[in-house]
């Protein structure tokens, strides 16, 4: 066994976080970027440090978990979105998302801002947001995030055209507005060894695959097909896409933009 494949297996005996589910490259180059900021050269001295840092296996669980993410992250897929919310609550009345591997809740945080800005009222929109890691749920929960030198909020919240209905500033932080976060439930979620959900109009599991090896995406795409009401939408990542099997299973809403809506006869 290599020293990498070493430190894989205990990651994976001693974290909550399944290494073997995912992609090595991926991984190689999340423990790599830990090395470079504890200033650790070799696999071996990282694995040595992981036994010995609780704080460490922690940040190192963070890394593993959390995509990049942003607020409103590809716009025209957004834009799209906010008319297939208004479509929905105008068939349904109201409406149930899950936002699958949510990480730190921006995903779930555009959500319920699209959906209030576009006039739809809280009664009318229900969001689940679920993660592996308990970590990225804590912060999203909080609903507190920092500008950086390299990330700008308020370019990200500009897709609005009123943001501070939505947030207030503190220095360089943003803090979501209560109106936005009780539209939302934070749970725990394992997209490969967890349950299907139920009946969902709408839901996003974007750029969760494209990390994973091949044989683990098909159960995740199974997953989040499964959890979708008659005449459900679900979005993927837009390098990401459904086996013929399951495509089939689907219309495509806007296949550009991978947007598929569960086909009649799939959900009957």
């Amino acid at each position: 066994m290599s020293a990498f494949e070493d430190l894989l297996e205990f990651v994976e005996t001693e974290t909550s976080f399944a290494s073997s589910y995912y992609d090595e490259s991926y991984l190689d180059r999340r423990v790599s970027a830990r090395m470079r900021r504890t200033d650790t050269e070799t696999y071996e001295e990282y694995h040595a440090l992981l036994r010995k840092s609780d704080e460490e296996r922690a940040e190192l669980l963070d890394t593993l978990s959390v995509n990049v993410t942003s607020f409103f992250r590809d716009e025209k897929v957004w834009s799209v979105l906010g008319d297939v919310l208004e479509d929905l609550v105008d068939e349904r009345g109201s409406i149930s998302i899950w936002s699958a591997a949510c990480a730190d809740g921006r995903e779930p945080y555009s959500l319920g801002m699209l959906a209030l800005d576009a006039g739809l009222s809280s009664r009318d929109v229900h969001i689940l947001a679920t993660d592996i890691d308990e970590n990225a749920l804590d912060r999203a929960r909080q609903g507190v995030y920092t500008s950086t030198r390299t990330t700008d909020l308020d370019e990200q919240l500009s897709f609005l055209d009123a943001p501070e209905r939505f947030v207030r500033k503190e220095g360089d932080n943003v803090i979501m507005q209560d109106e936005v976060k009780e539209l939302i439930d934070f749970r725990r979620h394992d997209l490969i060894t967890g349950d299907a959900k139920s009946d969902f109009d709408l839901v996003l599991c974007r750029n969760v695959c494209i990390y994973l090896d091949t044989e683990y995406k098909r159960p995740i795409l199974e997953t989040v097909s499964a959890s979708l009401g008659e005449g459900g939408y679900l979005v993927l990542g837009q390098t990401e896409t459904l086996p013929p099997d399951i495509k089939e299973r689907f219309e495509a809403a806007d296949p550009r933009l991978r947007i598929y809506r569960l086909a009649d006869s799939a959900s009957s």
